[in-house]
C-alpha cells in the first residue's frame, strides 16, 4: 500500500519528495533519461497528471512504467483523467473551494472505476494558496485561492480537512505559480495537523525545498521545472536526504 509507505516515513520524520509528471508536457523522448536519473536518485513519490490534459493518460502511464520501476499515482484534474493502469490516486477534494464538482461530485463519478480496478484511493485535502498568478487549477476549477497571507483560513480549512477523515492535506500554490506556499503558512498549517502535509506549486531550486522541508512540509511535490531540465531531480532528491541525515 502506498499510503502505508507514506505514513511510515511520516512517523519516522523523514521528509518525501514527490515528482509530478503532466503528460501534456512531458516530452516521452525523455524516458530513457529519467530512467537513468531514477537509477541514482529515486523520488518517494510518482505523481502523474494535471489540471487539463489532452494526451491519453492510460497510454501515458503504460509508457511510464514500461521505462520506470516504481508505482504510479495518479493527481487528478477530474475524474476524466482516471486510469485502470495507475496504482493508487490522489482522491482529491477542493475544500479550500465551494464548487461541488471537486468537491464531491467527480468522486462520486470515479468511486466505481477504482473500486474495480483495485486502486489505491488516498483521501487527499486540496487547498489552493494564492501563488502570485492565475493558474490553471484555479480557472479550471472556478475556485477562490486562500489568500497568501491568511494563515487562519489554511489552519481552519486544513483541519477541516484532517476532521472530515482526510489522509493528507495537500496545499498548493497551482502549475507555474511565482511564488511557492509561504514558509509562515506552512509553518502554521503544520502546527495543527496531525496528518502529513504535502506542498507544491512554484518549487523551482534546492533551496525552496529545502525552506518547504524546514518550514514543516512533510511531502514536497516539485514539477513544472523539471520540463525545462529533468537532471535537477538529483538534486531535489539529494536535498531531501541531506534534510533527514
Amino acid at each position: 500500500m502506498i499510503y502505508n509507505q507514506i505514513i511510515s516515513r511520516y512517523k519516522n520524520k523523514k521528509k518525501q519528495l514527490a515528482f509530478l509528471i503532466d503528460p501534456d508536457k512531458f516530452d516521452l523522448d525523455k524516458l530513457e533519461q529519467l530512467k537513468s536519473i531514477f537509477k541514482q536518485a529515486t523520488p518517494d513519490l510518482l505523481l502523474v497528471g494535471g489540471s487539463l490534459i489532452s494526451v491519453d493518460t492510460s497510454e501515458f502511464v503504460k509508457e511510464l512504467k514500461s521505462v520506470v520501476d516504481m508505482p504510479v499515482v495518479l493527481y487528478p484534474g477530474s475524474s476524466i483523467q482516471l486510469c485502470n493502469d495507475v496504482d493508487a490516486v490522489l482522491f482529491l477534494s477542493l475544500i479550500s473551494g465551494r464548487n461541488p464538482e471537486y468537491l464531491i461530485s467527480h468522486h462520486v463519478t470515479a468511486a466505481p472505476q477504482i473500486k474495480a480496478n483495485n486502486i489505491e484511493p488516498i483521501s487527499t485535502g486540496y487547498i489552493l494558496v494564492d501563488g502570485g498568478s492565475s493558474t490553471s487549477v484555479q480557472y479550471i476549477s472556478q475556485t477562490i485561492p486562500v489568500p497568501s497571507d491568511k494563515f487562519d483560513i489554511a489552519v481552519a480549512t486544513a483541519l477541516a480537512g484532517q476532521y472530515l477523515g482526510m489522509k493528507l492535506i495537500y496545499m498548493d500554490a497551482g502549475s507555474g505559480a511565482k511564488n511557492p506556499v509561504s514558509e509562515e503558512m506552512i509553518q502554521a498549517v503544520k502546527s495543527s495537523l496531525d496528518i502529513p502535509l504535502m506542498i507544491g506549486g512554484g518549487i523551482r531550486s534546492v533551496e525552496a525545498v529545502g525552506k518547504a522541508c524546514k518550514a514543516g512540509a512533510d511531502i514536497v511535490v516539485v514539477g513544472n521545472v523539471l520540463e525545462q531540465d529533468i537532471s535537477l531531480l538529483a538534486d531535489f532528491n539529494n536535498a531531501v536526504i541531506s534534510f533527514n541525515q
